[in-house]
């Protein structure tokens, strides 16, 4: 028998360490870690959008950054809302929306119809 990471009895532990740690993660339900993440996503686009509190001068800003976020939480929210519900989908998705239409209105040059962020997984978005 060889070691490696073709052997599982050899795989490193994804979450090493404190038990209580692991036995809390596996308490949570997957819609909550899916939503969860889905909301940290939100929150970054947003603050990449100029669209915090205290975004006065364009400090936090960066469409580059912003198209990326989009784009994953537009992966997830497809991939994810067949699973979750269709409350927590559509609120999902309306989410997603809202950053697509900030996006949209933060660039300098709008994207074409369809190419913005997510749009390649959400469709045209106006």
């Amino acid at each position: 028998m060889t070691s490696g990471p073709d052997n599982p009895a050899d795989a490193e532990p994804l979450l090493p360490g404190d038990p209580q740690a692991v036995r809390d993660i596996a308490e949570v339900p997957a819609i909550e870690v899916i939503t969860t993440t889905a909301l940290h996503l939100m929150s970054a686009a947003a603050v990449k959008c100029g669209l915090s509190e205290d975004e006065a001068d364009g400090r936090w800003t960066d469409l580059d950054e912003a198209r990326k976020l989009i784009t994953a939480l537009a992966g997830l929210v497809t991939a994810a809302a067949p699973e979750v519900g269709s409350d927590h989908a559509r609120l999902l998705r309306e989410g997603l929306r809202q950053l697509q239409l900030a996006f949209r209105e933060a660039s300098v040059v709008p994207d074409p119809p369809g190419q913005g962020p997510g749009e390649r997984l959400t469709g045209p978005v106006s």
